[in-house]
């Protein structure tokens, strides 16, 4: 087993490390929208009782009118992670079934498009599996049983055009190959999706956050998009009453709502952090709606000295001139961000 990842979040080790208390931290080391939404009222029975199909079929509906998935209904997973960790698992079960002699000789070898997430090297590294990190599609072969794209990516924002992503995935089809396409931060641009394209698309996945966006991290929901054998093992791998009733009733209720608002207020929040960093003199170099990255020589330096203010930024092991800041909440937060920033030694 690999090495734990650090991610961002942890305000209880930061506040070990540099004082203070949890609570009076500003953490801006995830991409998590920082302003929750108004929760839905959530039947009494949903807490009392074990979560029934029909509490998963309307969450499921839901969420195929929010994605546009068409005929494939998206299974809700405890959070994308937990079905991140059965994709090695998933591809082992492929590779019995294979039948295909051009295709059975392929080895243990995945493609992951990177600097990313770091769960899914970790999930097929620890699993046996060969990973290899690339930098552009092209570099991606018919020795690759599976790809991993996260569009937009995490922590640069890169973006793959959905015409691009279809012609990797017609390549990996050819292979006998799958593509993963993680779309964790992709409610901010639907625009980016390919879910309205996946029912045509036979070996396409999509994993779906619904934390990040509704700023309910908390409740562990995501969904996987896919043709239906393959949603069907994960739901068998999972289990039964893997998503809460709380957390289905929520998302029934959320993903039928306007959500206009909330990509305006995340929008805004954006604006004001983005005000933030440019007048504290630091270059943005990538990011989506819900985060910024900022590349600068002395980045574990600002780190630590934001650290010393009790403000919490992700900063990334493999990139020492990086760090990604998450939203601020409000502008008395982008007030208290700027006025660190001030006071930081140059």
């Amino acid at each position: 087993m690999s090495a734990p990842i650090a991610h961002g979040g942890g305000i209880t080790g930061a506040a070990a490390t540099f004082g203070g208390r949890p609570d009076d931290w500003l953490d801006l080391s995830t991409g998590i929208n920082p302003c929750t939404v108004v929760l839905p009222d959530i039947p009494a029975r949903a807490w009392h009782r074990l979560p029934d199909r029909h509490l998963i079929d309307e969450a499921r509906r839901a969420a195929r009118d929010h994605y546009d998935s068409g005929e494939i209904l998206p299974l809700p997973v405890p959070g994308t992670q937990s079905v991140i960790q059965l994709l090695p698992r998933l591809i082992e079960d492929d590779r019995i079934a294979v039948t295909d002699e051009r295709v059975a000789v392929t080895d243990k070898r995945i493609a992951v498009v990177s600097p990313t997430y770091g769960e899914y090297a970790r999930a097929f590294t620890s699993a046996g599996f060969a990973v290899h990190a690339v930098d552009d599609l092209a570099a991606i072969g018919s020795e690759h049983r599976l790809t991993v794209v996260v569009n937009p990516n995490n922590p640069d924002g890169r973006v793959w055009p959905t015409d691009t992503l279809i012609a990797l995935h017609d390549r990996m089809k050819a292979a006998g190959g799958l593509l993963v396409v993680d779309e964790a931060f992709g409610d901010t641009d639907p625009a980016l999706s390919l879910a309205s394209r996946a029912p045509q698309l036979s070996n396409l996945i999509i994993f779906r956050s619904f934390g990040k966006f509704f700023g309910l991290a908390g409740l562990r929901l995501g969904f996987a998009i896919a043709r239906g054998d393959i949603l069907a093992r994960f739901e068998d791998w999972l289990g039964p009453w893997a998503v809460s009733g709380p957390a289905l009733s929520i998302a029934g209720s959320l993903l039928r709502s306007d959500v206009s608002p909330i990509r305006g207020h995340i929008d805004e929040r954006n604006a004001g952090l983005h005000a933030v960093l440019k007048g504290a003199g630091l270059q943005i170099s990538g990011g989506t709606a819900l985060f910024t990255l900022v590349t600068d020589a002395r980045a574990g330096d600002i780190y630590t000295h934001l650290c010393r203010h009790h403000i919490l930024v992700r900063k990334f092991d493999y990139a020492p001139d990086w760090l990604r800041f998450g939203l601020t909440p409000d502008p008395a937060a982008d007030r208290r961000l700027g006025e660190a920033l001030q006071r930081f030694e140059r």
